[in-house]
């Protein structure tokens, strides 16, 4: 097992935003983290991953108490991830992100050796530019590509890929869906995943935990938490059902 979440808490004032959430992840798993908007799950990997320090629970990652740990100690040691809404360093070139996650990631690169591993994710994650493009001149889809990139420099035992195929068309959705598989494969990394797309869960997740308001309320296959009443109920007036083919 490479991370173990157990019962983590995020209180923010008064507010809990995450109660008592648990999630195991192993290597080569892809995990879906699903829940109406609003219900933190983006505020549950940001206590996973150094963002923000748990109010209370424990976080154990490649077997290490890394509860609290800030996030470059967590990037370091192997998680990677990617945001809802990329934020490059807009007057970079796509390659220079990509090295500063290959540099400072878990493999800690030297910059001819960053060089390289950044132009092989570029690659790999089949950037459509010039990898000297600036950052600053990429559109939304290519922002996705270029934030998988960095995060795959990193040098990553775990990923967190927080809604990369929302605003994609269906045909880019499919690409996104075959490249994080490929991803899963050619490396081996665990992966969690938040998404409202329920064919990018369904397609490529073994298991999945929903929460709302921060708390569980189901956890199962994809096929089982579909079915699952209070889940249904939960999403009412949500765009549950987006499977075209």
């Amino acid at each position: 097992m490479i991370l173990d979440a157990q019962k983590i808490v995020k209180n923010f004032g008064g507010l809990t935003a995450v109660n008592r959430v648990t999630l195991q992840v192993d290597a080569g798993e892809i995990v879906g983290l699903i829940g109406p908007n609003g219900a933190g799950k983006t505020t549950f990997l940001n206590s996973v991953a150094g963002t923000y320090k748990p109010s209370a629970g424990k976080v154990t990652f490649m077997g290490d108490d890394t509860t609290g740990a800030v996030a470059e100690v967590m990037c370091r040691k192997g998680l990677s991830r990617t945001f809802q809404i990329p934020l490059p360093f807009p007057r970079l070139t796509a390659l220079e992100n990509v090295m500063v996650g290959a540099r400072f990631g878990a493999n800690h690169a030297s910059r001819k050796p960053a060089r390289e591993r950044a132009k092989e994710a570029l690659d790999f994650v089949e950037f459509p530019l010039d990898i000297d493009t600036p950052a600053e001149q990429l559109n939304a889809v290519q922002l996705k590509r270029l934030d998988l990139a960095r995060a795959l420099a990193c040098g990553p035992k775990l990923m967190f890929l927080d809604e990369l195929a929302s605003g994609l068309t269906p045909g880019e959705l499919d690409d996104m869906m075959a490249l994080i598989l490929r991803i899963r494969e050619t490396t081996g990394v665990g992966m969690i995943v938040v998404e409202h797309i329920m064919k990018v869960i369904t397609g490529i997740c073994e298991r999945v935990l929903v929460i709302q308001y921060g708390t569980p309320i189901a956890k199962g296959t994809p096929e089982e938490v579909m079915g699952n009443p209070q889940v249904i109920e939960a999403y009412l007036g949500e765009e549950i059902v987006a499977d075209e083919d």
